[in-house]
């Protein structure tokens, strides 16, 4: 492993709305400790890759919004390694910036896609296996990916079926990518969980920046067209003005959905490392192992829960007594001005909560 053109790319810039009333508009989860591990996410996700690489190496990209939280929250952090989207326009426009301007460096640059808000217990596995992908990754021109064993039909993640069924997945290595499913329903998640032959992807990416930009190319040119001239601009005075218009005019769409469901480039890496995406109150419940016996989880000074099962309560408020009767599978979170009491269904929680954006509730984002 070359460390001199190994880089990581953070993503950072996602407003967090699933984690609401908690998570707002402002200062949204990955500026948070929403699993209470002592660090906020980004924090978290900046040292374990300080542990691999470089600090110079490791890049952030967020809304220009978030630029004086970032600052905050990591002042090490050299200012050309911020990356300031002008508009949120998901994971492959901010993809396209990074790759752009890591070429703009170092023409031979690799590196790995880490999104921000992920929970890894075993941090000296989890190095052990980016520096083994970095080490693939420069002798195999692939897009890899890592992949997870699925415990549930879970469908907030993509799934990667492997080449060669069950026994392609006994050997711990990379292995090619059969087909790649981003956020099935449940039926269709049900089937690839019973098949065996199922990852799911765990939103790390690994690869050279030529390979990813020849495949963004290939797959998205009504992104990367938008960064046309990004050679004589990125890294110079105008850099701000050319990515405010690349943005601007720029598709709202995830690098899963237009690169990975596309290619016939993808790999994946099956991981040993303990992975948590902790992006939702659902998932935040399942990552809780302290419950009492009727499966509730809480982080509250004090909760009397009677007839109420599979619930997760969240209080700030040490001071607050939460008391709930007669809920299943719900989700109560209590915050200085919002009390939120709704189905822990993902979806259900989703539909429920698009009605913020409604002018009324503005000051409550």
């Amino acid at each position: 492993m070359n460390k001199n053109n190994c880089y990581c790319v953070i993503m950072a810039g996602g407003a967090g709305t699933r984690f609401w009333p908690v998570s707002r508009v402002n200062r949204p989860k990955q500026f948070l400790d929403v699993a209470e591990t002592g660090k906020t996410f980004i924090r978290h996700t900046y040292d374990r890759m300080l542990k691999i690489l470089p600090q110079e190496n490791i890049l952030i990209v967020t809304a220009e919004r978030y630029r004086d939280l970032v600052m905050e929250q990591i002042p090490e952090l050299e200012r050309h390694n911020l990356l300031l989207e002008p508009y949120a326009r998901n994971t492959a426009p901010s993809t396209a910036y990074a790759t752009y301007t890591l070429l703009k460096r170092n023409p031979d640059a690799h590196f790995v896609v880490m999104p921000s808000d992920y929970i890894i217990e075993n941090e000296e596995l989890f190095a052990k296996t980016i520096e083994g992908a970095f080490d693939y990754v420069e002798q195999n021109d692939v897009l890899l990916t890592f992949g997870v064993v699925p415990t549930r039909p879970d469908t907030n993640y993509g799934y990667a079926q492997v080449l060669g069924g069950r026994d392609a997945l006994k050997y711990n290595e990379p292995v090619k990518v059969k087909t790649f499913t981003e956020k099935p329903d449940k039926d269709l998640a049900k089937i690839f969980l019973a098949s065996g032959e199922f990852l799911w992807n765990a939103g790390i990416f690994l690869w050279k920046a030529r390979t990813i930009c020849r495949e963004m190319e290939k797959h998205l040119p009504q992104v990367t067209g938008l960064f046309r001239g990004w050679e004589h601009a990125l890294g110079t005075g105008v850099e701000n003005e050319f990515i405010t218009k690349a943005f601007s005019d720029c598709m709202n769409i995830s690098l899963a959905y237009g690169v990975m469901e596309k290619t016939d480039m993808a790999w994946i890496y099956p991981v040993q490392f303990d992975w948590q995406d902790v992006g939702t109150w659902e998932s935040l419940y399942n990552y809780m192992t302290e419950r009492d016996g009727n499966g509730n989880a809480m982080s509250a000074d004090k909760v009397l829960a009677e007839d109420s099962r599979s619930t997760l309560v969240i209080s700030p408020e040490k001071k607050k007594l939460v008391a709930i009767k007669g809920l299943d599978d719900y989700i109560v979170v209590d915050t200085d001005d919002v009390l939120l009491i709704c189905p822990k269904d993902d979806k259900k929680f989703k539909d429920f909560i698009s009605q913020i954006a409604m002018p009324e509730f503005e000051k409550y984002r």
